[in-house]
This record gives structure tokens, C-alpha cells and sequence, in this order.
């Protein structure tokens, strides 16, 4: 069995593209954008390209030092440490961005692939589709679990063979609701489900 977290509010206990946006004074223009990202209306790609367009101007090396700071949630994270083979991390978040986050976690990970020069964006070169990762696993013969919070998500918990709406940090899209087999709303819970499905 595997276990595919989301990471933004689902294994981090803060969405990352907030705090990068306040970090270079760019918090407004991102707010937005992530809002209507979240209750899905504004298409995942669409809105990713619009912010990777405004974050690709700043330092890659300075947000992946930032992001290796954000708090992680103390019970997923031990859960992903004591099964560590068996988890992984799958982002639309940018790897190049994610590198030390991705290093404290400590699990496979995956993420959208961005080229750097300079230690800044020049251009994105893949956007990660989740469902695609579920896939992968699931050819292998792996029964897959999918926890995420987001209409980002929807595909991938479509594909996978159960999938929790994971609201710890905000509550899931609307979307998610009627294909999810758990909605859970606290860290406890989440982990005495994924302890069941193990």
C-alpha cells in the first residue's frame, strides 16, 4: 500500500505560496489567486503559470531555504517517518523551490519541474498532474490511498483506490466531497484512518 499526500495544508501545517508571497511583498496578488485556486475557479494550471510567472522572478536558493522552515504537522510527519517507504509526497509546488522542505520530510517526493539559471526561473518545463503519480503506483500493483485538501486533488483521488479529504488546515474544496471515501478535519483522526488502512 501507498500513501500520496498532498503537501501544502495537508502535511505542511501553512499553505508555502503564501509565505513565499509575504516574504517578497507580493502577498496580495497571490491571496487572490490562491483563493479562487482552492475553491476551484480558477484551473490548477492556469492558476500555477500565473503564479509561478509572479514567485519565477525571485530567488530559488532564499524560498527554498524559506520553505524548509515551514512547520510541518507533527503526526503526519511521524506517520510519513515511520512508514517512509510507503509515502509520498505529490505537489504541483515546484521541486527547485521544495528541495529542502522535501529533505526534512524525508520520503519520496514529486513536484513540477521548473529550468533555472542563475538561481532564478527561466521557464517551467513540466506541471505535475497528480493522477499521474497515482497511476504509476497503481500499474506497479500498489493499492494507492490519496490525502489532499484541494480541487487540484480531484483527479488523483478519482484514480486512486481510496482517497481522504484531509481538512487540517482549511476545509477541503466542495469539489472533493462527493468522491472522497473519508472527510477528516483534525491530524488525529487522519492519522487512526491511515493506521487502519495500513
Amino acid at each position: 500500500m501507498k500513501f500520496l499526500f498532498d503537501l501544502d495544508g495537508t502535511v505542511t501545517s501553512k499553505e508555502t505560496l503564501p509565505i513565499i508571497a509575504e516574504h517578497f511583498g507580493v502577498q496580495d496578488q497571490i491571496a487572490e489567486l490562491t483563493h479562487h485556486t482552492v475553491q476551484g475557479n480558477v484551473p490548477f494550471v492556469e492558476s500555477f503559470i500565473r503564479r509561478v510567472n509572479i514567485l519565477g522572478r525571485f530567488s530559488v536558493s532564499e524560498i527554498s531555504d524559506l520553505l524548509a522552515r515551514v512547520p510541518l504537522y507533527p503526526l503526519v510527519s511521524k506517520f510519513i517517518k515511520e512508514n517512509q517507504s510507503d509515502c509520498i509526497i505529490v505537489t504541483g509546488n515546484l521541486d527547485c523551490w521544495c528541495e529542502g522542505l522535501y529533505k526534512k520530510i524525508g520520503c519520496q517526493c514529486y513536484g513540477s519541474e521548473a529550468e533555472v539559471e542563475n538561481d532564478h526561473i527561466v521557464k517551467l518545463e513540466n506541471i505535475l498532474r497528480k493522477e499521474q503519480i497515482v497511476d504509476q503506483y497503481r500499474a506497479l500493483g500498489e493499492t494507492v490511498v490519496f490525502i489532499g485538501d484541494g480541487n487540484n486533488d480531484l483527479e488523483a483521488m478519482r484514480h486512486a483506490n481510496f482517497s481522504i479529504a484531509a481538512g487540517l488546515t482549511h476545509n477541503p474544496a466542495q469539489s472533493l466531497y462527493a468522491i472522497c471515501d473519508y472527510i477528516i478535519f483534525n491530524e488525529k483522526a487522519l492519522c487512526r484512518q491511515l493506521n487502519q488502512l495500513l
